[in-house]
């Protein structure tokens, strides 16, 4: 249950809660500076979002699994560029086309793709496809659970809210690594492959 998910993320975070502020820290940092750049400031944004993105994948990953990474580790994404890239790029093209048919299959593919990421920090060789593609079996009669994973998030966001924004620098983390012990719940339910 997600209740337990969420109770693994808090002991895996006990006693290094810092390590997880300071990676927010970074991320939102690197975020509003690349979206502060003039007229580039977008396309900044989509060069780096995909490794970015890759790189928070394998460290939460690494954290949740009680791995005890490095704030360094955020970056690894960027030594994989134009693999982290075409990822992020491919999932973002395959939403866009679901959310020209509705909105609700767009929706339905961003929690279908979710998985991508985790999926490549834990098979370097797997192809990105491939990665797309077995996200999306895994994600097969897990989607709501994913979704009412997020939910819980929603109140804690809005008491967040009430710190001026300064409560985000322990949810994020908190969320993240719920994020990252869901998906090892989901892979450890997978039947083998043949």
């Amino acid at each position: 249950p997600n209740k337990v998910l969420m109770s693994q993320a808090r002991e895996a975070l006990k006693g290094k809660w810092l390590l997880g502020i300071k990676v927010t820290i970074v991320y939102f940092l690197i975020s509003m500076l690349i979206q502060s750049i003039p007229t580039f400031g977008p396309l900044a944004s989509l060069i780096v979002s995909g490794p970015l993105t890759y790189g928070l994948a394998i460290f939460y990953l690494a954290f949740s699994r009680n791995q005890n990474p490095e704030l360094g580790k955020m970056f690894e994404g960027f030594n994989t560029w134009l693999r982290s890239f075409k990822a992020y790029f491919l999932m973002i093209l395959y939403i866009f086309l679901r959310l020209l048919l509705l909105i609700v299959p767009g929706i339905i593919a961003i929690y279908a793709y979710s998985q991508t990421y985790y999926i490549l920090a834990d098979d370097k060789n797997i192809g990105i496809n491939d990665a797309i593609k077995k996200s999306k079996e895994m994600m097969m009669g897990n989607k709501w659970k994913l979704f009412c994973l997020g939910c819980r998030f929603i109140g804690w966001g809005l008491l967040c809210m009430l710190t001026f924004g300064i409560g985000f620098l322990w949810l994020v983390p908190y969320a993240q690594v719920s994020m990252a012990k869901f998906y090892d719940d989901v892979k450890g339910s997978q039947p083998p492959q043949p």
